[in-house]
């Protein structure tokens, strides 16, 4: 099938041909059942039936974190939630969580860290983001994740086609490193979130007011000014705009 193909994190950022004729199958079954759903039923499609019990969702509790967030708890709001707790994060972001599982009743939200040694072996003064941004997001984000999504079949994320370059020929659903991603909020843009947080009286983030619509690490993360990409804030003055644990390479699926 011309049309799928799998991206595969050990092997870089290029995304490679099903080699399991059964995955490249299963991957076509789903995204023929994805692309006439809405957000809600590509939701359904990741919390019920066959993977039900056996999908997370991938949250960093920023500035459009709570829709995606609403509408996992009205399915299952015991579903787990996978943050990444880095060490660098803004104090808002924390704050924010605690409200966010509180207000949608969140039942299994799970911090994820490096662990002491990785620290004092990879980053004992704390200022790796200064010298090497990639390496720093690949020991304080993409192995904690990786190791916490292992007991999972699918995972779930909040990304959407209008946010980076990579991002815009992103499917509903993909086949990432070992396990079926689900991206329901895939075709949405800033126009439908507002929407939606307004019609469901959500909390924001306090920094959105601030000016920082995109929310990342503190030391890696500054305001937008006026007439800039609203990611602008986001690795300033690099190429960076992926943290690397959603590779992908723009042509998808």
């Amino acid at each position: 099938m011309s049309n799928v193909t799998v991206i595969d994190a050990k092997r870089g950022l290029r995304p490679q041909p099903a080699d399991d004729a059964g995955i490249t199958a299963h991957l076509s079954e789903l995204l023929a059942k994805a692309q006439c759903r809405d957000a809600h039923g590509i939701l359904e499609l990741a919390l019920t039936g066959e993977f039900k019990g056996k999908t997370a969702v991938v949250s960093s509790f920023g500035a459009e974190s709570a829709v995606l967030l609403k509408l996992v708890a009205d399915i299952d709001p015991n579903t787990p939630i996978l943050f990444l707790n880095t060490g660098k994060l803004f104090g808002e972001t924390l704050r924010y969580r605690d409200r966010l599982q509180d207000v949608l009743g969140l039942g299994d939200v799970r911090s994820l860290s490096p662990s002491l040694e990785e620290r004092a072996t990879k980053d004992p003064e704390g200022t790796l983001w200064s010298k090497n941004a990639d390496a720093c997001c690949d020991f304080r984000k993409t192995i904690p994740l990786s190791r916490a999504l292992e007991p999972f079949a699918a995972q779930i994320t909040g990304r959407k086609r209008f946010q980076t370059r990579e991002r815009a020929d992103m499917q509903p659903v993909e086949y990432f490193d070992g396990r079926y991603r689900f991206n329901p909020l895939w075709q949405w843009d800033l126009h439908q979130l507002e929407a939606f947080t307004e019609r469901n009286n959500l909390p924001r983030h306090p920094l959105v007011e601030d000016g920082y619509p995109s929310i990342g690490c503190m030391p890696c993360t500054r305001r937008v000014q006026a007439g800039e990409d609203y990611r602008a804030g986001r690795w300033s003055g690099t190429d960076k705009d992926e943290c690397g644990i959603h590779l992908t390479d723009g042509g998808g699926i």
